[in-house]
């Protein structure tokens, strides 16, 4: 466990969240531009699916309110999981870290439903790189019940329609890492992601790898906003969790 460099893991006090990873291995989804199975492999480590408790001991020792990333390497709700770790995971949850916001993300969404309805401190989000993933996304967070359900369309790949009515909570957008020109994703997807979001008043959040050039005018919209006299990019979060925890 450690401070995470994600974006939207930043807490409104500024200070930087944490990714935890109680469940170690190499992850059977096999995404072909996933970091953490190159770490694996390039690195050598036990590819062995396993629970390593002492991971989710360390969490204790975090007294301010901070959010927590679960599974950053790997899927948690897979098949391969079992599903007494996830339990165990969310018992921890409820009896030691009510303060923390816990953020769950997955690319399995249709294994959510087991675990609904999360705790009130539990954002459920699903990543979707293409329409039919989104629409897969967006039926299955309709069918469970947590705080904040949220999509996160990195690495985006392809055009995604949005439709006119709200789906979901939040809407994070991204490139693929490390950075490519042939995956880039086009302006003009994300212009329209962003255009319907607002429509619908869903906050979206544009992803820093995204490389989006910086303007000092109006043809910043909508990638950028004003803030304080300056131009900075969208990174907008749920209305509804700005004042999480009391804060």
């Amino acid at each position: 466990m450690g401070k995470s460099k994600i974006e939207w893991l930043k807490h409104p006090d500024g200070s930087q969240g944490y990714s935890i990873n109680p469940v170690k291995g190499l992850c059977p989804v096999a995404c072909d531009y996933c970091y953490a199975r190159a770490m694996y492999k390039r690195f050598k480590w036990d590819e062995t699916i396993r629970f390593d408790w002492s991971v989710v001991n360390d969490l204790a020792k975090i007294k301010k309110p901070s959010r927590i990333f679960w599974g950053s390497t790997i899927e948690l709700f897979g098949k391969w999981i079992d599903p007494s770790w996830m339990r165990l995971i969310l018992d921890y949850i409820k009896d030691y870290c009510p303060q923390h916001t816990h953020i769950f993300l997955t690319k399995q969404p249709q294994n959510l439903i087991k675990y609904s309805p999360f705790l009130n401190n539990c954002w459920v989000g699903v990543s979707a790189t293409n329409q039919d993933m989104y629409d897969s996304a967006v039926y299955h967070l309709n069918r469970i019940d947590t705080k904040v359900k949220f999509i996160s369309l990195e690495p985006l790949l392809s055009k995604i329609h949005l439709p006119n009515y709200k789906d979901v909570d939040w809407i994070i957008i991204g490139s693929q890492a490390p950075f490519s020109i042939k995956t880039f994703p086009k302006w003009e997807w994300i212009k329209e992601i962003i255009e319907a979001c607002d429509k619908t008043n869903t906050p979206v959040f544009l992803k820093n790898n995204l490389r989006l050039p910086k303007y000092s005018c109006e043809g910043a919209l909508p990638f950028y906003k004003k803030v304080g006299g300056t131009m900075k990019l969208r990174q907008d979060i749920p209305l509804e969790v700005i004042n999480e925890n009391g804060i």
